[in-house]
């Protein structure tokens, strides 16, 4: 039997892996195809935290373009994560996953207040936690929000599924040729002013030596691949730590 490597990881999914073909919404089918994936990586004995973007329903950057208030702009995104939060534990329950929501903005109808203690109390029971409603605070992405929580709850390693399947020096849409990196320092990462993941998420995980997986999240079991401990996507981490956070190559998968 194959044990993971890693026994508890934070899961950082964009809102945009439950639209459907328009790209905007939510899509049922779109969010049991995600809640598959979730319940596979928890099915390894695996404690599962997620966070999630709120772009599928809501950009800050278009009502910043209109004149509306940085502030407002954030707290609307924040109701949408806890719109696709709400959504994703449906489809959980559904397919017999036991799962919670916890909001930063308290909102007791629809979810628990987010309780530090409490979330590690129901990772420990086996029960998938979604953190809803970022930081509780403007001016910080849903990644910063990940790398806080990951800090919180005492995760292994924080998994950034998203629609590319590494860090590239440029944008490989654009750039075929573009650098792709296996590994890449934290600061490194900073300089480059990476793409997926913003700089203070970045930094948190630095200061708190929290490896980060940049994986495809449609990549057929690549979020089981990271917690296995094997090789793919991009690794930030301490340069001295590489060869412990992922050591093994990836193996063949049907």
């Amino acid at each position: 039997m194959t044990y993971p490597k890693y026994r508890r990881v934070l899961l950082k999914i964009g809102g945009e892996s439950l639209a459907g073909k328009s790209g905007y919404g939510i899509d049922p089918e779109r969010a049991a195809e995600l809640a598959n994936k979730v319940a596979q990586v928890q099915s390894l004995g695996v404690e599962v935290a997620v966070v999630l973007g709120a772009g599928n329903l809501w950009r800050g950057k278009i009502g910043l373009q209109s004149g509306m208030e940085r502030a407002t702009a954030d707290h609307m995104g924040m109701l949408a994560t806890v719109m696709n939060a709400l959504a994703l534990q449906d489809a959980l329950e559904r397919i017999g996953v036991t799962t919670r929501v916890q909001t930063s903005i308290e909102m007791k109808s629809v979810a628990e207040p987010y309780i530090r203690l409490r979330a590690i109390r129901h990772l420990e029971k086996g029960r998938v936690v979604i953190v809803g409603a970022g930081t509780g605070n403007p001016y910080f992405t849903t990644d910063t929000a990940a790398a806080l929580r990951a800090m919180e709850i005492g995760a292994d390693a924080l998994i950034k599924a998203t629609k590319v399947d590494a860090v590239y020096a440029a944008d490989p849409l654009t750039n075929p040729d573009a650098q792709r990196f296996e590994f890449l320092a934290y600061i490194d990462a900073l300089n480059m002013r990476v793409g997926v993941l913003d700089s203070t998420a970045i930094t948190l995980c630095m200061e708190n030596n929290m490896p980060i997986f940049v994986v495809d999240l449609w990549q057929p079991n690549v979020m089981e691949a990271v917690v296995l401990g094997e090789r793919v996507g991009t690794v930030i981490a301490d340069p001295k730590t590489w060869s412990n956070v992922a050591s093994t190559p990836a193996a063949a998968r049907a």
